[in-house]
């Protein structure tokens, strides 16, 4: 059970955000902006695809490169679960509170407002938060070394974004920028 209910959170996770980028289309705004400012972010897709299938495999029992698990616990799984859904909710909450401001990549040619209201007076990063205890909550589910190595890569990566990001939102926004810095913290 708890298996599948981990593997869904990636179809919802998927699910969310996609219908959040139709919806914003559809009035008008760009939010794929992926790739535009790093090139070397098209490498991103096809690890994320090979996470995807490895938990997947997992949870389904279809052929997968390793099943070698650190522990086997389901107190753990369910609190991995409880994660993922917990994610799932603050991605949510972040998606609303973005309104027309969110895109997926730096959007430099139609910057909008600064949002620092509603999950973004807790976390300067609020989605980066969700989607890392989605990915905990996974590695808690399907404790293997593969997931694991995707944790600990996912950490680096979603810092350097947040740090690319943070530089471009200094320079655009300046003081208004420093000051909401000042107040709310970079994660939680």
């Amino acid at each position: 059970m708890q298996r599948c209910l981990a593997a869904l959170t990636i179809v919802l996770l998927l699910g969310i955000v996609l219908a959040r980028v139709a919806m914003l289309r559809r009035q008008g705004v760009r939010a794929m902006n992926f790739g535009k400012q790093d090139k070397t972010d098209f490498l991103i897709p096809p690890f994320a695809f090979f996470y995807f299938y490895l938990v997947f495999a997992d949870a389904f029992g279809w052929p997968s490169v390793s099943r070698r698990v650190f522990f086997a616990s389901g107190p753990a799984a369910w609190l991995g679960v409880a994660l993922c859904f917990a994610g799932l909710l603050f991605l949510f909450w972040s998606l609303v509170s973005f309104g027309r401001s969110f895109r997926v990549g730096i959007d430099d040619e139609n910057p909008d407002k600064l949002v620092t209201g509603g999950v973004f007076a807790r976390s300067r990063n609020p989605m980066y938060v969700a989607f890392w205890l989605i990915l905990l909550g996974q590695f808690l589910v399907f404790p293997n070394w593969l997931l694991l190595i995707y944790l600990a890569a996912a950490t680096w990566l979603f810092d350097r974004q947040v740090r690319r990001e943070e530089a471009y939102l200094a320079q655009h926004y300046g003081a208004e920028y420093a000051a909401y810095c000042g107040r709310v913290r970079r994660y939680l």
